[in-house]
C-alpha cells in the first residue's frame, strides 16, 4: 500500500509495554560480536550476569526482545489513511538512540512510536520516512528517545516533499586518531536477529536475492551496535554510561563474515565516526556521531 502524505505526519503507533531482562542484554551484546575471548575482563560483563553491563544500542532493539516489531499497530484517527510500507524493499537509512538515563539490565517499560517525517525522492528513487520512539519507565520517566529513518526502496512517487530531511553530521577533515577493526562472524545475522528483528533478508537467501543482494545481509542495526562498541573502547574505557547518543547513517550493507575498520575522530566531547569493510573497500557507515557524558 502507498504512503499517504499529509496523513502519515500524524501516524503514530498504539503504547507498548514490555519487558526486559539479562539474558536478552546478553543476547544483544552476543549479536554484535561481543565475548568471543571468554578471558576478555572488559567484555565479559556485557555477556555475563555478573555485575552486568548494557550497551547504549541494545535500547533500538529491546522493545522487540520479547515480541516481533509487527506487533507495532498503528493507532488510527477517524478518517486517517494509514501508510504501510513495502517491507521487502525497506532498508535503514539513520538511527540515532539518545539516553536520558543509563540503560538497566532489566525492567517493565512502555514505548510509543510516531512517523515525524516523510520525504519523496520519486517514484524510481523512493522515499525516507522518519520514525521517533520514546520509551517510558514505570516511574513514568523518560528513558530514550530513538530516531530513525528508513529508505522505503519501493515507495517514492506518493507526492510529499523532496527536501528538508536534517542534514547529517559533518566529519573532520583530518585523517583519523584512531582505527579499530572488528572481524563479523557469517553466521552473525542468524544470531542478531534472536534479538528480535526477523526480516528474512538477514536469513534466508531466496528473500535476499529477491530484494536485490546476492546473500542475506547483516542487520543495520548490528552494524551501529558494532560502531558503538568501537566508541566504547577506545574512548569510554567499557563504560555504557559515558554514553549520552549515538547516531550514524547507513550507506551500504555488511555481509556476515567480513570484518568492519570504524576510523574515530574525537574533539571534546564528540567522537566522529564512519566504518568501512575491508573485503570491499565500501563505506558502511557514515556521518556517524557520538556524544559523551561530560
Amino acid at each position: 500500500m502507498p504512503i499517504y502524505y499529509p496523513d502519515v505526519l500524524q501516524q503514530k503507533s498504539t503504547p507498548r509495554s514490555f519487558t526486559y531482562g539479562p539474558k536478552d542484554v546478553m543476547l544483544y551484546a552476543l549479536g554484535i560480536g561481543m565475548g568471543r575471548d571468554p578471558m576478555d575482563e572488559w567484555e565479559l560483563p556485557f555477556v555475563y550476569e555478573k555485575d552486568i553491563k548494557v550497551l547504549p544500542t541494545a535500547v533500538a532493539v529491546l522493545a522487540w526482545a520479547n515480541g516481533p516489531s509487527s506487533e507495532r499497530t498503528p493507532n488510527q484517527k477517524a478518517g486517517l489513511r494509514i501508510s504501510h510500507l513495502n517491507w521487502l524493499m525497506l532498508v535503514h537509512g539513520e538511527q540515532k538512540v539518545e539516553l536520558h538515563k543509563p540503560l538497566p539490565s532489566f525492567g517493565k517499560f512502555t514505548a510509543t512510536s510516531r512517523t515525524i517525517g516523510a520525504y519523496d525522492k520519486g517514484k524510481e528513487k523512493g522515499a525516507v520516512v522518519v520514525e521517533e520512539t520514546v520509551w517510558i519507565d514505570e516511574k513514568g520517566e523518560q528513558v530514550a528517545t530513538l530516531t530513525g529513518s528508513n529508505f522505503a526502496r519501493g515507495d517514492g512517487g506518493f507526492g510529499g516533499p523532496s527536501g528538508g530531511a536534517p542534514k547529517p553530521h559533518l566529519l573532520p577533515s583530518r585523517k583519523p586518531d584512531l582505527v579499530i577493526a572488528l572481524e563479523t562472524r557469517p553466521d552473525q545475522a542468524l544470531l542478531y536477529r534472536l534479538s528480535g528483528d526477523l526480516n528474512p533478508l538477514h536469513s534466508d537467501p531466496k528473500v535476499a536475492k529477491r530484494a536485490g543482494f546476492p546473500r542475506p545481509i547483516l542487520h543495520g542495526q548490528c552494524t551501529f551496535g558494532i560502531t558503538c562498541w568501537a566508541v566504547l573502547q577506545a574512548y569510554c574505557g567499557y563504560d555504557p554510561t559515558k554514553i549520552l547518543s549515538h547516531q550514524a547513517r547507513f550507506s551500504a550493507p555488511v555481509f556476515p563474515g567480513e570484518t568492519i575498520t570504524v576510523d574515530l575522530w574525537r574533539e571534546g566531547n564528540v567522537v566522529s565516526f564512519d566504518a568501512r569493510v575491508i573485503e570491499r573497500g565500501a563505506t558502511v557507515i557514515k556521518n556517524g556521531k557520538t556524544v559523551l557524558r561530560t
